[in-house]
């Protein structure tokens, strides 16, 4: 499929379910890109409508023209005294937004909303994130345009 550069730009949710002993949840998320992670900072005094307006890089580097390319956004709660609490989870896929990257050298994805599904299957608040990607520019004979130095030995 191709090389390049997916901006995930982690703006804010709104409803998200859940809370501590105190009532309250400090929510973060955990942004993953196959093998690749980002977390996002805690939200603190925010409770169920977060904003980080945070952005996250992931590169992005397959050949595989029918692979399905998915973010999942697991949002947690930040717990001091015990284990993080998994709030939900969205997941985007971005197969269509990467092979138009491909195509057209970049592709964006406004801010949307997409729904928070919890443990149990059902839905509880929405998390609003836009998506960008960039294509690197590859040679025919594979190397990377750009990023490549040419070194003559007199």
């Amino acid at each position: 499929m191709g090389r390049g550069v997916l901006e995930v730009h982690l703006v804010d949710a709104k409803g998200l379910f859940g809370s501590d002993f105190l009532g309250k949840i400090d929510p973060y998320v955990v942004v993953q890109y196959r093998s690749q992670e980002r977390k996002s900072s805690t939200s603190r005094d925010e409770g169920r409508n977060p904003s980080w307006n945070e952005v996250f890089r992931f590169q992005i580097n397959s050949s595989a023209a029918n692979g399905q390319h998915k973010l999942f956004l697991r949002i947690m709660d930040h717990d001091n005294f015990s284990s993080d609490d998994f709030l939900g989870q969205a997941t985007i896929n971005v197969t269509d937004l990467i092979t138009l990257g491909m195509e057209s050298g970049s592709s964006q994805q406004n801010p949307a909303k997409y729904s928070v599904v919890s443990a149990d299957n059902s839905y509880h608040g929405e998390i609003r994130v836009g998506i960008s990607f960039t294509a690197t520019k590859v040679e025919e004979d594979g190397a990377q345009v750009g990023g490549w130095m040419h070194s003559s030995r007199e």
